[in-house]
């Protein structure tokens, strides 16, 4: 008779788990198929915070973090052609210095890189900007404190914080707008760059500059300082080199105000500041040929010149060392390598 009392109480409780645990399938299933899977168009940016979970614990020397100015403008492959050194691109479109933070901390989880080069071209953005750039960060980080708390400090007006976390919240209407990318790419994103780096291979030459706008106040924003600060931080406890970058562009225009605010904060925190908009001619970089836009943005062959220089800069510091000898990093380089120069060949022959 208690052995009945009890089967009873088992089926009491059992069968509303059961329907609770299907629901909840059911909805993530259905927010894995609604949400944007950034395979095609002009936001391919979308599917890359997504992409390195595939290749964190592989282990990098050296970890960019941050915009465009870091995964259009270095080539994984060609830092471990060069240098031997292994690295990955945690990049995504406008990504706000306090993403950086998180994406960087979510990443110092699973592997501790010898060096982190961050953009800081986002410190000129003191509140977000702009959802769908949310987005394209944010949706692709798996559930984590990291997330949660990105997503909080990113949150525009009238946004919703638990879409981030339930897709189908947000991307519903999209299910009267399905194609067959979202069938394909239903568990996993598309992996459309090489280590993080998006490539691009169109030459549209710098022809002119606009006038810079007058700066209204020559201070960065108390957040995305604060941020700043705790990268600063989190390298330095766990020993990392962190190395801060302006890429290099003729336009839009980074004032020296600002610029001599980063070598003296940098100068203050013990962490390197290079502005790479004074060194290319260093890098041999010609605006006639390694831009796709006119100047703001490097094109692949761009690209390969800043990554030359920065390994060299990485190298006679002793922050990289070379792992061509090592077969599985060998292995790994050459299979990059062949995909990178069979869509360069093609990018180039079809003028993409």
């Amino acid at each position: 008779m208690e052995a009945m009392e009890k089967g009873k109480k088992r089926k009491n409780w059992f069968a509303p788990l059961c329907v609770l645990v299907l629901t909840g399938l059911l909805i993530w299933g259905l927010g894995r198929l609604v949400r944007p899977k950034y395979a095609s168009g002009i936001t391919l940016e979308g599917s890359m915070v997504e992409n390195w979970y595939a290749h964190a614990k592989e282990g990098h020397q050296v970890l960019f973090i941050g915009d465009c100015e870091v995964y259009e403008s270095f080539s994984p492959v060609t830092l471990f052609r060069e240098y031997g050194a292994t690295s990955y691109i945690r990049g995504s479109a406008q990504q706000l210095m306090w993403q950086s933070y998180y994406l960087l901390r979510e990443a110092l989880k699973t592997e501790t890189p010898r060096a982190v080069v961050l953009s800081i071209c986002s410190l000129r953005y003191a509140e977000p900007q702009n959802e769908a750039y949310n987005r394209m960060t944010l949706d692709g980080m798996r559930l984590s404190r990291e997330k949660v708390e990105a997503v909080r400090a990113s949150l525009m007006e009238g946004e919703s914080e638990l879409s981030y976390y339930v897709p189908l919240l947000r991307y519903h209407d999209r299910i009267f707008e399905l194609t067959a990318e979202d069938a394909r790419y239903l568990f996993s994103g598309p992996e459309l760059t090489y280590h993080g780096y998006l490539m691009r291979t169109e030459q549209v030459p710098f022809t002119w500059l606009p006038a810079a706008p007058l700066l209204k106040d020559a201070n960065f924003g108390e957040k995305p300082v604060e941020y700043l600060t705790r990268i600063v931080d989190l390298c330095r406890e766990k020993g990392i080199a962190l190395i801060l970058v302006k890429g290099p562009c003729l336009y839009p225009a980074w004032y020296e105000e600002w610029d001599a605010w980063l070598e003296d904060y940098a100068a203050d925190q013990g962490v390197t500041y290079l502005n790479a908009m004074k060194l290319t001619d260093d890098m041999g970089i010609d605006w006639a040929t390694d831009t796709y836009d006119g100047g703001i943005h490097l094109n692949v062959y761009g690209a390969e010149k800043y990554t030359r220089w920065l390994g060299a800069y990485l190298s006679e510091r002793g922050l990289i060392e070379d792992q061509r000898q090592d077969p599985v990093a060998a292995a790994r380089y050459e299979d990059l390598g062949r995909r990178y120069e069979r869509e360069k060949q093609r990018r180039t022959e079809g003028n993409e």
